[in-house]
């Protein structure tokens, strides 16, 4: 996420950690080339130039306090900024109105409309414990209702009916009344989109704004598009007065330049992230934390977020007990392995720990996902018994797991050597003592 811009932050900040004193040349010198970084990057020039001029007038401004390197001086302006420019704090979807709550999702097509309605339905069905009713007014792309009906089944949330010959509002005007008699508190309108802003669909979508009334009209954006993601969001917002947006395809968003600057454009707050096809793959928008990741500083929060989401708190404290006992077992550590991955990539996973981002990018090659099946396979090939005491392993037991692995007696090996230093390792971890057990407690593993 974000890698391109990244890297030239990071470089930056390199040049000045060989400075020995923090100077108003050195600063000056270090903000060019941040500008540079964020053009590049396609962010919006005026979000640019009010980005670069008041990080230059807090960083000479303020008086520098002696224990900061020139490095940290600027970091800790450009790391304000940078939250600053994207909202400053997350933003909950605003719920509180007499239900059904209307939300209509408008943008254009390609850009995952149809997908980020399901995935926001799954979000308040799961996060917010709201009952939603979806329905589809896209009456030119009767695919659009059909995925609908499709995506709605996978996560058991009801589709209103919808036809091509239909007009779009009758159609979420039948919805709405469905809704009131069938005791649903939201409402998500898919929309029609088209390749390109024009006054047809405008002029459609402003009818359908009329008649339904949304309490949250949503514009959904995709990040990889940069500028043209920007561009999009104000067409729409003149129109529409958007509160809202969800920027898909973040995940794969190289520069940066459409989360750096649509907020500052339009106005209105980046509600959520979709990161990802799976449906799970749909986070509420941080700009603090994002802005910690692009500078490199990772995202604690978010990763302890997604482990307690995942980690059952009373198996993780018997976890914790059997790494302090040294009990450990390849059955346990297979389970961590499923459990790893069902959080998502590895590759964003570590790239939410300070200092891995390098590694990070290295995590989800295809060289380490046949390491994983590798892994995987050795340890379908034991038999319950070996799986909890890995001292049963000798020569004869490890040619059968070989054998019925697929692997060589040399790889089976390699993995035995691993999970016992895994084990000391994490055996030394939890005895370090308040700060040991309390950072493992923090990411899950104990309550």
């Amino acid at each position: 996420m974000f890698d391109t811009l990244s890297d030239r932050l990071e470089g930056v900040f390199k040049k000045l950690r060989g400075q020995g004193r923090i100077t108003e040349r050195n600063i000056e010198e270090a903000l060019r080339e941040v500008r540079v970084a964020l053009l590049e990057a396609d962010v919006n020039l005026n979000v640019v130039r009010d980005f670069i001029e008041h990080v230059r007038s807090k960083s000479l401004g303020q008086e520098v306090l002696r224990s900061l390197t020139p490095e940290q001086h600027l970091l800790r302006f450009v790391a304000a900024e940078l939250t600053q420019v994207m909202g400053g704090q997350a933003r909950e979807i605003d719920l509180k109105v007499r239900p059904p709550v209307k939300i209509m999702l408008v943008g254009l097509q390609g850009s995952g409309k149809t997908t980020s309605l399901a995935k926001l339905a799954r979000f308040l069905k799961v996060e917010r414990k709201r009952r939603p009713l979806l329905v589809s007014t896209d009456v030119y792309r009767p695919a659009a209702m059909e995925q609908l009906r499709i995506l709605g089944a996978q996560i058991d949330v009801p589709v209103a009916d919808s036809h091509e010959n239909e007009d779009p509002v009758e159609i979420a005007s039948r919805a709405m009344k469905r809704a009131e008699m069938g005791g649903f508190d939201a409402v998500l309108i898919d929309t029609a989109g088209r390749l390109q802003i024009d006054d047809a669909l405008m002029a459609e979508l402003v009818r359908l704004k009329a008649a339904t009334q949304p309490h949250q009209t949503i514009l959904v954006a995709d990040a990889m598009t940069g500028q043209d993601a920007v561009n999009v969001a104000q067409g729409f917002n003149q129109r529409l007065q958007i509160s809202g947006l969800i920027l898909t395809k973040l995940d794969s968003d190289a520069r940066g330049g459409a989360a750096l600057s649509v907020r500052a454009v339009t106005g209105a707050p980046i509600l959520f992230a979709g990161l990802g096809e799976k449906l799970e793959a749909f986070e509420v928008f941080h700009p603090d934390r994002l802005a910690s990741r692009i500078l490199g500083m990772g995202d604690v929060l978010t990763l302890i977020e997604k482990t307690q989401q995942n980690y059952d708190a009373t198996r993780a404290k018997e976890l914790e007990r059997k790494f302090k006992k040294n009990e450990f077992t390849v059955e346990d550590f297979a389970e961590q392995l499923r459990t790893i991955r069902k959080m998502g990539s590895l590759g964003e996973l570590l790239g939410m720990i300070p200092g891995l981002k390098k590694i990070a990018g290295q995590a989800d090659s295809e060289e380490t996902q046949t390491e994983l099946r590798r892994i995987q396979a050795i340890i379908d090939s034991m038999t319950q018994q070996e799986r909890r005491n890995h001292l049963l392993l000798n020569g004869r037991r490890r040619v059968r797991i070989a054998s019925g692995s697929g692997t060589s007696v040399q790889e089976v090996n390699r993995f035995v050597k691993q999970f016992e230093q895994t084990r000391k390792m994490m055996k030394k971890f939890t005895k370090l003592g308040g700060g040991g057990a309390g950072m493992m407690r923090g990411l899950g593993f104990g309550s």
